[in-house]
């Protein structure tokens, strides 16, 4: 089906918006930042910011103006971008974030799991009051791990969200951001204001936006805050470039990518705001919120957040607002991931309901792994997670092909109402080279495995966090996109 048919197309400059907003706005808004700012206060979120503007912007515009133009999908738009020798760099991409979705939904089923929990403490005052920390932590190691019940949930959300998206981008996923992003928005500003209204909560807004100039100082603050920019925002995903091949040939492509990139650093403000209050309002003093704060507990969002709703006035009610909006963020990530996929079997001439199929089929099967292993998830969130900073890397080679300063005006400046300066863009992009590269060296140098290459004299490929694993799995797919390279050059752009 072509993409320049009326059905496929977004009908309004807002379908768009929505939709990358809906893209951007996933779990880690809810999950990562409150832990970040939390560690680093207002230090992190200026260095934060910064690197929107820095990093994700650029290779936002870029991708997007790339969709908008050759209006495909990522391979394809990519190797007529970059030319016909680099086809392998779009199949990287797309590989690259298919790995990222077939975990996805299994987050998305968490979130589930822990609405369903949430709401069984409404109706047993007995289990609400003896809800301690020991509980949570069994609990979530029976959830994430062997659960045929976790298994069943990524199975449906799966189907469900390749149901939402078959019937296309107007009636699908256009129809389906409408009700997501502002309910989401609408949530998180509801569990905010809850714990704002508590007795210490204030104290939480005043310690998230503190400032701590010393921190300025030290560089794993700086690295913190252009990976979670990259992550977040979804820059280098491929997924922008996704629906922007569905937008409008007029549709403006700076305006679009300031609103869904700022918005979304805006729902990670909110969710930092109904996060940090919270854990002041239950501490027994500000020092032992603070102390909590700044460990860094990456266990936050599953093992400490229904505690903390459980212990202030409304609480158990706001634990379930509160992961029904972590569901409705993860979800609305997911479904930008699903419809990547579709779009390239449409690309490879199948229709959408056939190709919907197959991607249903791909996200289920490719899924289990995960869904049955927390261990197997933790190693694949790993490997493309990283990836994710090779894929902006080739994004970049994408647009320094082309000329950075053609590029800009050619791709980027046509149809836009606001004109960024030539110069901000090109330094941004060169730049981006060195912080790319330094951001995988520096990644893979901190010793996250014991034995980040070798186990006794063996390639420790097995190893989740090691070296060896990432670098394997990323070879493994250049090489045989490098080797496919003609094939698919042929199949999705001839």
């Amino acid at each position: 089906m072509s993409v320049q048919e009326k059905g496929e197309q977004f009908s309004s400059k807002w379908g768009v918006i929505l939709a990358s907003l809906g893209m951007a706005i996933g779990a880690g808004n809810l999950w990562r930042f409150p832990r970040l700012a939390g560690q680093y206060g207002g230090t992190f979120i200026i260095l934060w910011f910064l690197f929107l503007f820095i990093w994700s912007i650029p290779i936002l515009l870029s991708e997007f103006s790339i969709g908008k133009k050759f209006k495909h999908g990522v391979i394809s738009s990519f190797a007529q971008a970059a030319g016909k020798k680099y086809t392998w760099m779009g199949f990287f991409i797309t590989l690259c974030t298919l790995g990222i979705t077939f975990y996805y939904s299994v987050v998305t089923a968490w979130g589930l799991r822990y609405v369903g929990l949430s709401t069984s403490l409404l109706t047993d005052k007995k289990a609400l009051e003896g809800l301690n920390q020991d509980f949570l932590e069994v609990y979530w190691q029976s959830i994430s791990t062997g659960s045929y019940l976790t298994v069943g949930i990524h199975i449906g959300v799966v189907i469900f969200a390749v149901f939402m998206l078959y019937k296309g981008i107007q009636q699908g996923l256009e129809k389906v951001n409408k009700i997501l992003i502002p309910s989401l928005l609408f949530l998180m500003l509801l569990v905010a204001a809850v714990a704002l209204s508590t007795e210490n909560g204030p104290k939480g807004l005043e310690y998230m936006f503190h400032i701590d100039t010393a921190l300025f100082f030290n560089s794993k603050v700086w690295i913190e805050a252009v990976t979670q920019s990259a992550w977040s925002t979804g820059a280098g995903w491929g997924l922008m470039l996704t629906i922007a091949s569905y937008s409008r040939d007029k549709e403006d492509v700076t305006f679009n990518i300031l609103v869904s990139g700022i918005g979304n650093n805006l729902a990670s403000l909110i969710a930092g705001i109904a996060i940090l209050p919270s854990v002041f309002a239950i501490a027994s003093s500000d020092a032992q919120a603070i102390s909590y704060l700044q460990s860094g507990n990456t266990a936050l969002t599953f093992t400490i957040i229904p505690l903390l709703f459980a212990k202030i006035p409304y609480g158990e009610v706001l634990g379930v607002v509160f992961f029904v909006a972590f569901t409705m963020a993860a979800f609305s990530s997911l479904i930008s991931m699903v419809e990547l996929c579709i779009r390239t079997f449409t690309d490879l001439k199948f229709n959408r309901t056939k190709a919907s199929i197959i991607t249903g089929g791909l996200c289920i099967v490719f899924g289990l792994p995960s869904a049955m292993s927390l261990n197997f998830f933790s190693n694949q969130d790993w490997v493309w997670g990283l990836g994710l900073l090779i894929s902006g890397l080739f994004i970049n080679f994408a647009v320094q092909k082309n000329g950075v300063g053609k590029f800009k005006e050619e791709y980027i400046d046509k149809d836009s109402s606001i004109i960024i300066p030539a110069i901000f863009y090109k330094i941004a992009m060169y730049l981006n080279i060195g912080i790319g590269v330094f951001l995988i060296w520096w990644w893979m140098s901190q010793g996250y495995s014991e034995n980040p290459w070798f186990k006794d004299g063996v390639w420790n490929f097995f190893d989740v966090y090691s070296n060896a694993t990432i670098v394997t799995q990323w070879v493994a797919v250049i090489l045989i996109g490098i080797l496919l390279n003609k094939w698919l050059y042929k199949k999705f752009v001839k």
